[in-house]
């Protein structure tokens, strides 16, 4: 299922832009959820990480579609987003957020069909694991290729990720678990890291690819030394 929001202040849009998408479902055999937001605030505070890829109108009254665009991208670096303007001189700004595209309102079927089409071709290659973590800012999808480790943080986790840090209320042992087969070990009590990004080991101690240095405890250093061992294996 494709899970689509529209991000509109115009109800009487978001019906049509709805109708359309019926549409296409029904033409090509898809099963698409639609969500609908009025407001760009909306979108930001009942944000769902289901999302797969989002209509976004640029001129709202509350929050505009370009300042929802850089928060929701802080929650989700992967959906797709395709800003609505009425205003050509909107379409590059709106690149800085990744955006798929922008569309000059009204749109009609044959662009929205193209649109779409072009988004499922290129979903169905990116179809990366990830995980979805909640805390009190907010809930984000955070992509397992992107997590370079976790530490513990004030009797929290906090998550490393490509693009930010993100706090995570679950224990050191469920993070394990949900991380176990996945190319994640734990180095330490207080570590697991992906092994994708480590450049090198020195005695207790192992270098990221990014040039930080995560502590390595002595009774896990033998197994960690195995399995990064048939990690480079298999790259190699």
């Amino acid at each position: 299922m494709i899970h689509i929001a529209i991000c509109d202040d115009e109800k009487g849009f978001v019906a049509y832009l709805n109708g359309l998408l019926n549409q296409y479902a029904a033409e090509t055999g898809k099963e698409i959820k639609v969500t609908a937001y009025y407001d760009g605030m909306e979108l930001i505070e009942k944000y769902d990480t289901t999302i797969d890829l989002i209509f976004l109108d640029i001129q709202m009254r509350l929050v505009d579609g370009l300042r929802a665009a850089e928060r929701v991208r802080q929650m989700d670096e992967k959906v797709g987003i395709i800003f609505l303007t009425t205003l050509t001189q909107y379409g590059l700004e709106g690149y800085k957020y990744q955006a798929a595209n922008y569309i000059i309102k009204p749109i009609k079927y044959v662009r929205l069909k193209a649109e779409m089409d072009s988004w499922v071709k290129k979903h169905r290659k990116d179809d990366s694991p990830a995980m979805v973590i909640s805390n009190d800012t907010g809930r984000y999808k955070v992509f397992l290729k992107s997590l370079r480790y976790v530490e513990t943080f004030n009797r929290n986790l906090l998550l490393h990720t490509e693009q930010e840090n993100i706090i995570c209320y679950k224990s050191m042992k469920e993070m394990e678990q949900a991380l176990q087969g996945k190319g994640f070990i734990r180095c330490h009590t207080s570590y697991i890291v992906n092994l994708f990004y480590v450049k090198g080991v020195n005695k207790l101690e192992l270098e990221l690819i990014t040039g930080e240095i995560i502590p390595i405890s002595q009774p896990k250093r033998k197994e960690f030394m195995e399995r990064l061992a048939d990690y480079w294996g298999d790259m190699l």
